[in-house]
This record gives structure tokens, sequence and C-alpha cells, in this order.
């Protein structure tokens, strides 16, 4: 009976949206969850957490009659290029579809959104490198009246005004999951190196304040380095190096993404170190290459964070055309791999 009540609110919500023609935030976004949605696996799996929406009237648009434009941060790693194709392969259901690379670098990516805007898109999806940074760029989608949708990370503004909606993990769950698993694992005792990634991102933020939630329980664990590896395999390897040469006594590596989990691993066999025995590595993100380091007992676990973002954006802005009402966020449900199911899983993982 539940769910019935749940899409019964549902209905009467959508209703009285419809009455307001203008964009509006309904309720509080701190609500409890107002419905749930299914994607397919390799695709994503999804869920509202949020009581708030954004409503505009119907444009009388469909996608094949709009220009969609995406904003990558950058695109030299597993992870981005898995959603750069998940938004290209989709970007053929829109009349035009346009793709920038911001090569890491904010100021460029804000430069490469007023590019899009001056090309004449009328949606702007957008993968902020940074949380603070694209201000003049969402001011100038707000003034040129393209709506925006933030994918994977999320930029400072205000939902319905600055962006419709951000899709995304949950960050701070993500940090808890692969703290919890290391403290069932490891012990209440031990200390932790932690390589964070790109610094002022809100994933890096969110997934050091949740492993933080976690292990600051504990008393008998202290994270003794955190340093940033800027999420690349290269800078992970190099400031492991330097790492476990400070600390020859820790007792496991928490890394904020594959890419950097994968290069400290090399870097603890390089210092004489066999990952999985004398250290514990956990991470985030379930690449391939994380999946098959599990399978080779070098790496502890990884917590799921799906980059195949092109089908739930694109049906998003899909809803939105149609005058549907838009969460203001939509979390993305992820998985957990480790030796139990990282073999069933790895033909799924980019």
């Amino acid at each position: 009976m539940k769910i019935y009540k749940l899409l019964g609110l549902l209905i009467v919500i959508v209703m009285l949206a419809a009455l307001v023609p203008m964009q509006a935030l309904a309720q509080d976004p701190t609500e409890e969850p107002a419905a749930e949605e299914d994607i397919d696996y390799a695709q994503q799996r999804t869920k509202i957490t949020t009581a708030a929406f954004c409503q505009a009237e119907a444009t009388g648009l469909k996608l094949e009659d709009i220009v969609v434009g995406f904003s990558q941060m950058e695109n030299n790693n597993p992870w981005r290029i898995g959603e750069t194709e998940s938004m290209k392969a989709e970007g053929v259901r829109a009349k035009e579809y346009y793709a920038t690379d911001a090569q890491a670098q904010t100021a460029k990516q804000v430069s490469d959104i007023e590019d899009l805007i001056a090309r004449g898109v009328d949606v702007l999806i957008i993968a902020p490198r940074e949380f603070e940074g694209l201000a003049p760029a969402l001011e100038a989608a707000k003034e040129a009246g393209v709506p925006v949708f933030l994918v994977d990370r999320e930029a400072k503004g205000t939902p319905c005004e600055d962006f419709i909606t951000f899709m995304g993990s949950n960050f701070v769950e993500e940090g808890e999951r692969a703290a919890q698993w290391l403290v069932d694992t490891m012990g209440e005792e031990g200390k932790v190196i932690e390589l964070e990634g790109t610094i002022g991102a809100s994933c890096v933020i969110d997934r050091g304040s949740g492993f933080r939630n976690v292990v600051d329980q504990y008393p008998g664990i202290e994270i003794v380095a955190s340093q940033s590896g800027d999420f690349t395999r290269a800078l992970g390897q190099q400031v492991m190096e330097q790492l476990i040469q400070a600390f020859p006594d820790a007792d496991a590596v928490y890394a904020h993404n594959d890419e950097m989990a994968v290069g400290a691993i090399q870097a603890l066999k390089d210092a004489g170190k066999k990952p999985g025995e004398d250290i514990i590595v956990v991470s985030v993100d379930g690449t391939h290459d994380a999946l098959q380091a599990i399978i080779d007992g070098d790496l502890g676990c990884t917590v799921e964070c799906n980059p195949r973002f092109g089908p739930l954006a694109f049906d998003t802005i899909e809803k939105f055309l149609a005058g549907e009402p838009i969460p203001t966020k939509i979390t993305v449900v992820d998985g957990f791999f480790d030796s139990s199911n990282a073999e069933e899983f790895i033909e799924f993982a980019y």
C-alpha cells in the first residue's frame, strides 16, 4: 500500500506543478525520497532522493528538434572516456550534438561552455571539474535561456535557477562503504594513507568526509597522510612512492578512484610490499582494471561509480522538454565489488 500512496503523492505534485507557469521549487530538497526508478544495470540504476522538483512549461519540442552540448571536464582516463562515449551514443537522438574537453582546466571549461552557448545549443549537459569556479558559465547560460543539467559532479548554484538538476552518485556514501569494508577486513586498528582526487571537486570533499564518518568511530584507526593524486594513475603511483617511504608501517590505502589505486598498487609492489597481504587497498569507481586487480588479489574492494550517464541525461532532458517536473537531484544506485563478485561483473566494467 505504501507504494500506491507514494505514487498518489507524485501525481498530486505533478498536477499542482502544472498550474505554475514558471520554474519553481516544490518542496524542501532534504525531505524523504519521493519515488524510485530502475534503469538497466549495464547503464545506470537511479532513485529520486529529493522531494523538490523543477517545473517548466512544455516546449513543444522533442530531442530531435534541439541542439545539445556536453562540456566534459577531461577525457584522459577510463571513467571519463566511458562517460564521454555514453553521451556520444545518446547524442544521436538530438538534432545536433557537440562535445568539448576542458582538459582538466576550470578556466577552459568556462570558455568551452561559453563557446557552446555561442554555437546555439538549446540545452547544456555539464560535468563540472570543480564545485566552485563555473559561476560565469552558469550565468551565461541563464542569460541565454539555456537550461543546464549537471552530471557526475556538483557545481555551486541553486537548482531550478542556475541548473535544472544534478544527476550523480552519493559520494559520501561511497566513502562510507569503502571505509566500512576496510574496518570489517582490517579490524578497528591501523594506519591509513589517503589518496585524494582533484582538490575542490565535490566528489573529493564528499568521499573524504564519508570515509571519516566511519573511521572516526574507531580511535585505533589513524589517517596518517592525505595527499592528492589528482585522479590519475601516474600521479597516484608517484605520490604513493613518496608516502610509503614516509609511512612504511601503513596498514591500508584508501584511494578516491581506481586509477590512483592501480598506480598505488604498482608503487607498493616496487617498494617490496604485497598488496592484499602486507597492505590493504580500497577504492572507488568499478573500472575493469580495478575488478581485475581484485581478482588478482591486489585490490580489496571498489565502490561502483557508474559513468554511463548518457541514457539518464537524455531521458531527463526529454522529460523536461515535455513539461514534466524534474527532481532537483537524481541519485545513481551504485554497486559494490570485492572478491565475492568481481569475476561476475567484470564483463560489465568499463
